[in-house]
Parts: structure tokens; C-alpha cells; sequence
């Protein structure tokens, strides 16, 4: 049997093993210890970045143990209720060199567009029709639509919550300040900005020539700025346990309303294009781990990367918000997957709603959405 790591113990590492996000636990986790690690974060133990990585670890029964701690520590914070994100790409030009993103800049592969205004908030108003809670403004980091100040991304995010009467995340990518205040000002409430990973060298490898202090950096901006954030990271890229367990923790320490993470799907045209997939056990098992770290967190079951099929094993595993919901017949893409069950209509509300009751889960109305958005801010007013 393994000894249990207390908060606080230095585990042991293997010879010449850097200290930050690596996998070096030279001990195995017993069953009973995953119980204990479990039953202390329900009843309020901080988990330690080494007690972490042993539950990012978990197999077999072990994983089931972590996931119905999560899905218990999600009853305590948002019941049965489960968030709907309607998901617009509006823009797939980028001028950055991603090594995992399908829409890097020097990409022949991707598919390009850039939507309208017109056309942006008439997919929004369907979207809110059909019964999601908050709408999602993606983009790459466009030159055209960052140029003169931002002044059409902060035009169309006035445009959609005029014109569609929801809630409005913005993920544009590391923008000024004043940007920033810009975009709360015109109503949106999140800005969306993912780190990948929060073990530099990786990061490095992953988000070529963008500075890691600048990500990090962005978001507390945002945060100044009156936006709530959502940081996230992505697994099956060379990162570790450890290096989950690294990126949990600096969430956790920096108190993101909604953190999120995503299995690396190769994409055609990149230098990752020709990495062996993975499969979800560690997308699911931090789900799980976030959950158990972040109580009060949203965190979502991206529809973008196993699609419809995918979505009741990571719902399972503890998350509360459903992305990428994206009405067919639009034109608009996928993050990982540019296509996976959109133009099938499976990507809808109504394709979510039987999987959400086949759980005992239902969808939450805009009400709630914006009652538990209120009690964030809140929370962001007493602490900052």
C-alpha cells in the first residue's frame, strides 16, 4: 500500500525532477486513500497539488470513487440544475502559431470565415430562443476584428446583448486593458482566456511566442474590469498528473468563476497533427478533480470533442455547464472538432435534454443563470 501525502509533506521525486506540474509521486495511491482523499474534499480539505495528482491518477474502481465525489460536491452547489452555453465562432482567422489549434495562422487546412454582425445576432436571438442561458463569442485573434481598438469586437458584443437579451461571454484573445473595461461596459459578463497548461515549458511549446505572463496577466485585468473569468486547460498535449494537478491549484488559488478542460484532438496541418490520441479518462478524471477543488465553480462538458456521445461520461464526472452548443445549417465551426454533430442537429438544446434526463439532470432556466451570476459577483465584491 502507498502512504497517504498530507498537506503540506514533500513528496518524493525522482532524481533531477523539476518541483513544478511534473508526474514524480514515487508512491502508489491505495483505494482507501482515494476514499480519504475524496471524503476530505467533501467535507472541506484542500487538496494538495500531490493529493491532486492521485486522484488525476485513479483507474478503474478508484476513478468511480473520484467521480461520485464529484457528482455529490455538484449536488451540494447547483443541484440537478445543469447551465446551457449556446457557442457562435464568428471569426476562424487568428494570426497566432498555436502548435494544437486547427486555425493557426499558417494553416492551409482551416477552414476561414468571418460573420457579420447582422449574421452574428441573428444566430444568437435562435440560440436564446431555443434555450440556452449565455452565449459564447469565440473568435481566433483576427487582426481585422482587433484592429482600431477593438471597436467592432466591442460593436457586436453591444449588438448581441441588445439584440439576443443574454448573457455574453468574449473569448478574443489577450487584449488591452481598456478593451477589456470596454467589453463590460457594452454587457459582457465573462471573458473567456485559457492558459492550456500552467507548467511554463509546455506552455511554451504548445502557445508559440506568446508570453505566459501575458495570459495570466489578462485575466486578473479582466477581473479588475468587472468581467467574471474562465481559465482552462487542455490534456493529451505531454502533460502529466502532475502538471493537472499544477494547473488545478493555480485556478483554485486564483478563484476563476468557471475553469474548464479538453482532450487534444490532432488536427490536420499542425505540428501536433500526428499525436495518438489519448482517449477522455484524463479529461474526465479532472473534470472530476476540479469539481472537487473548486466547489462553487461552473465547469463544463464540451460538446466539441466526442460530440453528442461524450457528453453523459463527463456530466457524470461532475460538470454543470454544457458548451458548444451550436445550431446547424449556420456555417459556424467547431473548436477540435470544426464539424462533429452540428450540421446533425445533435449539437442542440433539444439533442442535450434526453441526455440530461437520462441522469436525473435538467436544464436550468435563464433565471437561475442569472441569479447564480449575481451571487458571483457578489462573492468577487467581498474578496477583491
Amino acid at each position: 500500500m502507498g502512504t497517504l501525502i498530507r498537506r503540506g509533506a514533500r513528496p518524493r521525486r525522482a532524481p533531477g525532477a523539476r518541483s513544478e506540474g511534473e508526474d514524480v509521486l514515487l508512491v502508489s495511491t491505495s483505494a482507501n486513500e482515494v476514499r480519504e482523499l475524496c471524503a476530505g474534499a467533501l467535507d472541506g480539505a484542500v487538496l494538495s497539488e500531490p493529493e491532486l495528482a492521485r486522484l488525476l491518477s485513479a483507474k478503474g474502481d478508484d476513478a468511480h470513487t473520484v467521480f461520485a465525489a464529484a457528482r455529490q460536491m455538484r449536488e451540494r452547489t447547483t443541484g440537478d440544475a445543469v447551465f446551457l452555453y449556446g457557442f457562435v465562432y464568428f471569426s476562424t482567422y487568428c494570426r497566432n502559431e498555436c502548435a494544437f489549434c486547427f486555425y493557426r495562422a499558417g494553416n492551409d487546412e482551416s477552414p476561414r470565415y468571418r460573420k457579420t454582425a447582422d449574421e452574428v445576432v441573428a444566430i444568437c436571438r435562435g440560440l436564446a430562443a431555443s434555450g440556452v442561458v449565455l452565449l459564447d463569442l469565440t473568435m481566433g485573434e483576427d487582426p481585422r476584428v482587433l484592429a482600431d481598438g477593438c471597436a467592432g469586437l466591442l460593436d457586436l458584443v453591444a449588438a448581441v446583448h441588445d439584440g439576443a437579451g443574454l448573457p455574453v461571454m468574449v473569448s478574443p484573445g489577450v487584449v488591452p486593458d481598456e478593451v477589456l473595461a470596454g467589453l463590460r461596459e457594452r454587457g459582457a459578463d465573462w471573458y473567456a482566456l485559457y492558459q492550456e497548461t500552467h507548467t511554463r515549458d509546455l506552455y511554451d511549446r504548445l502557445r508559440v511566442g506568446q508570453p505566459f505572463e501575458a495570459r495570466a496577466a489578462a485575466r486578473r485585468a479582466a477581473r479588475r474590469a468587472g468581467l467574471l473569468v474562465e481559465d482552462g486547460l487542455l490534456t493529451g498535449i505531454g502533460d502529466s498528473a502532475g502538471d493537472r494537478a499544477h494547473s488545478i491549484a493555480t485556478m483554485r488559488a486564483e478563484g476563476w468563476e468557471q475553469v474548464r478542460v479538453m482532450t487534444f484532438v490532432p488536427q490536420a496541418g499542425t505540428p501536433l497533427e500526428d499525436v495518438t490520441p489519448q482517449g477522455d479518462q484524463a479529461e474526465l478524471l479532472t473534470i472530476a478533480a476540479l469539481r472537487l477543488a473548486l466547489p462553487d465553480a461552473l465547469i463544463p462538458a464540451s460538446l466539441d470533442v466526442d460530440g453528442i456521445r461524450g457528453l453523459e461520461r463527463r456530466l457524470d464526472a461532475g460538470a454543470n455547464v454544457v458548451t458548444s452548443i451550436v445550431p446547424p445549417s449556420t456555417g459556424l465551426a467547431g473548436v477540435s472538432q470544426a464539424e462533429l454533430d452540428i450540421d446533425e442537429g445533435y449539437r442542440t438544446v433539444a439533442g442535450v435534454l434526453p441526455h440530461l434526463e437520462r441522469l436525473g439532470l435538467r436544464a436550468a432556466a435563464a433565471a437561475e443563470y442569472t441569479r447564480w451570476l449575481d451571487g458571483a459577483r457578489e462573492r468577487l465584491q467581498v474578496t477583491t
